[in-house]
């Protein structure tokens, strides 16, 4: 393994937001358990674990393809809080902080990304 991810910043802040989004979910209405709950904390999951099974593969075009996966998921996810927003789930002041996560996220994977692959 080229790169151990349990020691890369973009895995440990994208397991803290996965945390956030279960807490932040916890209190949506118990109709969206398998809608929009299911789907934010399946994209959230699936940031770190992208970027842990990029860092687990042999070759640097391998992990490329996962860390756009992660990137995707974190778009997705993105979506997903504004939509939370919209339909009244979240206020503008937690859709805002956790935009400005997802932001900062997946440009700390693409820098990632640009040095390693």
């Amino acid at each position: 393994m080229r790169h151990n991810f349990k020691k890369l910043d973009i895995w440990k802040r994208s397991r803290v937001l996965v945390k956030e989004i279960y807490l932040v979910t916890k209190s949506f209405p118990r109709e969206e358990l398998f809608g929009l709950v299911s789907q934010m904390r399946r994209s959230s999951v699936s940031i770190p674990s992208n970027i842990a099974e990029g860092c687990g593969r042999g070759t640097d075009k391998q992990l490329g393809q996962f860390l756009d996966i992660a990137v995707g998921s974190n778009c997705e996810l993105e979506t997903q809080v504004y939509l939370a927003n919209d339909l009244n789930l979240i206020n503008a002041e937690t859709r805002d902080r956790l935009a400005n996560e997802l932001s900062e996220i997946r440009r700390m994977i693409i820098k990632f990304k640009e040095r390693n692959c």
